[in-house]
């Protein structure tokens, strides 16, 4: 009998500071219905000048460890497109400060916002070879636009860290996956730049097309039909993308695209994203702690998945909820995780978006602002620093 693979464990973890989208439209006098109702987005997180993707992977990750413990976790996956550093992968410090064993590989995944997939499917194959072993995947991002931009009020920051292993208490990953790949330039962030290119119309045409193309795949390799899926979380840049991707799936399957029926299947996956921002690679599985924490009882429905990362690939699977699954949530601290955030307003948000590390390789400290579990403390001699509170 086939071993069931999935989700065994899912935290996440956001940045000190919020920013609401109000303070934004009042700064560039703006109608803030352009924000809440035309993109969907009613604030973003902001990190503190001593916090990164480092600080919020290890504290998404910390409760898994709390949990399960280490001796079973002989792989760490960190996606991101928000990287600190062009060789050493950022999930070694995060090894380093949640005291994981030393017989473990860590690797760094990039392929946009597609990247904790790949890392997720990575998973299930090691665990496939041997399903005594987990493996530690985590997603961490901060989405970072150019100021007075159109993505400035897209922006976000999160972590999302999933425990994946055999006979997973939340969730287990279906075959087949439906896959699409092309070309385009929607999206993109050169080595020299600390602020992503985006092109916003192609990028929404590129995701359209990705969804059609992955779910032509899927359907080619037997997967599940449109119908029998009780609820669908896409990536979502902004929430509204997320309605916006399903009317063209449904339209494309020859589905109705009313309302009702895309609200059914999407509604309750966007409450922390439309809070949150875009969190890039944590961006679908912020979608499904969303669905998990308030959803009614999914035990034994499938959940359907549109994972989608510029420049172009996307994937589309299907995870079927496991029977117990609500004893393991931790709704409570997701909903701390975003209402703990304390309010920035407009200038101070401005000032921690202009603000980088020195490049001098001098010793910097960083100012103590964050009350998470970690802190970037400093730089020296081009080495960050953490510390663990």
């Amino acid at each position: 009998m086939p071993v069931s693979i999935g989700i065994h464990d899912l935290s996440f973890a956001t940045a000190e500071f919020v920013l609401s989208h109000a303070a934004l439209a009042e700064h560039n006098g703006t109608d803030i219905g352009k924000y809440h109702v035309g993109i969907g987005q009613e604030s973003m997180s902001v990190p503190a000048a001593d916090e990164d993707i480092v600080t919020m992977a290890a504290a998404a990750a910390a409760p898994l460890v709390a949990r399960h413990g280490t001796s079973r976790i002989r792989t760490v996956v960190f996606a991101t497109e928000s990287s600190i550093d062009q060789a050493k992968a950022a999930g070694v410090y995060v090894h380093s400060l949640l005291g994981l064993e030393s017989a473990c590989r860590v690797v760094e995944l990039k392929q946009a916002c597609y990247g904790a997939t790949a890392a997720l499917q990575f998973a299930i194959g090691l665990v496939r070879r041997d399903p005594a072993q987990q493996v530690l995947v985590i997603a961490s991002d901060i989405s970072k636009y150019e100021l007075d931009s159109p993505g400035e009020a897209t922006q976000g920051a999160a972590a999302v860290a999933m425990l994946v292993g055999a006979d997973p208490a939340l969730l287990r990953i279906e075959d087949p996956s439906g896959l699409f790949t092309a070309d385009v330039m929607d999206f993109w962030r050169p080595n020299y730049r600390e602020t992503a290119l985006v092109d916003g119309q192609e990028s929404i045409n590129a995701y359209l097309q990705a969804v059609e193309g992955a779910w032509k795949d899927y359907a080619q390799q037997d997967g599940r039909p449109l119908g029998e899926f009780a609820a669908f979380v896409y990536h979502q840049p902004f929430t509204k993308m997320a309605y916006k991707a399903h009317r063209h799936l449904l339209n494309f399957c020859g589905h109705a695209t009313d309302e009702d029926a895309v609200a059914r299947a999407l509604g309750r996956t966007t409450a922390y994203n439309t809070v949150i921002g875009n969190s890039y690679t944590a961006s679908v599985y912020l979608g499904l702690a969303a669905l998990l924490d308030q959803a009614d009882d999914l035990t034994g429905r499938a959940v359907g998945f549109l994972s989608y990362g510029s420049g172009s690939v996307a994937e589309l699977f299907a995870g079927t909820v496991v029977a117990g699954y609500r004893e393991r949530l931790r709704t409570g601290a997701n909903r701390e995780a975003i209402d703990r955030r304390r309010p920035v307003d407009y200038a101070g948000y401005r000032e921690l978006h202009e603000r980088s590390l020195p490049a001098d390789g001098g010793d910097h400290s960083t100012p103590v602002q964050t009350t998470g579990p970690f802190r970037l403390a400093g730089i020296s001699g081009h080495k960050r620093l953490y510390e663990a509170r």
